[in-house]
């Protein structure tokens, strides 16, 4: 119940967003154009907003809302202006909760701000998904992305253990199979259940539906779908 309470806490402070000061499509944004993928997750009540940077520094959303043209404005800002940052550039993914009024069978235009910066990206729809509102229930999800064979894994636990992949490879013709990394037999976790994120990476399954998504190792051992289809 205690761990329940706590994700319950992490969850409303994600969703406990800004709503005022979105980019409109119609506007002309400012900065310097930046690649942008989103992927759905959480049966639709989450985005990931994948940008490329500092593995160390994630982007948060202050804000995020359906503007003016339909799209979802989402507003990025580094977690601490003062936390120093990793000079690697690699695929990070900012999880943004899906307003009310957006339907995830539908696609979806997403504008993304930040300091000197911009994108957007069409989100393909999915059937089958419940969308924004409700709860959780905690068990992992994954959803393919606009960039060949990248998908993003959501699983949920402790903040400071989050698992890492061993490997990611296709294992049948519409199966892929991630391997994490067994933990450390010595290691401390905190006690929060906490939203982590995870990229895996198939090549050959452009255009392959249905795709099940084999969790191994840590302690993981389902399958799970892919949210939508490889580009």
């Amino acid at each position: 119940m205690k761990r329940r309470v706590l994700a319950s806490l992490v969850l409303g402070a994600v969703a406990a967003l800004s709503l005022t000061g979105c980019l409109s499509s119609s506007d002309a944004p400012a900065g310097q154009e930046t690649d942008v993928n989103a992927a759905w997750l959480d049966d639709g009540r989450i985005i990931a907003l994948v940008t490329t940077g500092s593995s160390s520094c994630v982007p948060v959303a202050d804000s995020a809302e359906i503007n003016q043209d339909g799209a979802l404005a989402v507003e990025l800002s580094l977690p601490d202006a003062d936390q120093p940052c990793t000079a690697d550039l690699a695929p990070r993914a900012t999880l943004v909760p899906v307003p009310e009024g957006v339907d995830p069978f539908q696609d979806l235009v997403i504008w993304a701000t930040g300091e000197g910066y911009y994108g957007d990206v069409t989100l393909p729809g999915v059937s089958g998904l419940a969308g924004p509102g409700g709860s959780t229930d905690y068990e992992p999800t994954a959803g393919w992305t606009q960039q060949q064979g990248q998908f993003v894994i959501l699983t949920w636990g402790s903040s400071s253990c989050v698992p890492v992949v061993e490997t990611s490879e296709v294992t049948a013709d519409a199966e892929v199979t991630v391997t994490f990394q067994e933990p450390p037999a010595n290691q401390a976790c905190t006690m929060d259940m906490a939203p982590r994120t995870n990229f895996g990476f198939a090549d050959g399954l452009s255009g392959v539906a249905d795709v099940q998504l084999v969790l191994s190792g840590d302690s993981f051992d389902q399958t799970i779908p892919i949210y939508g289809t490889s580009d």
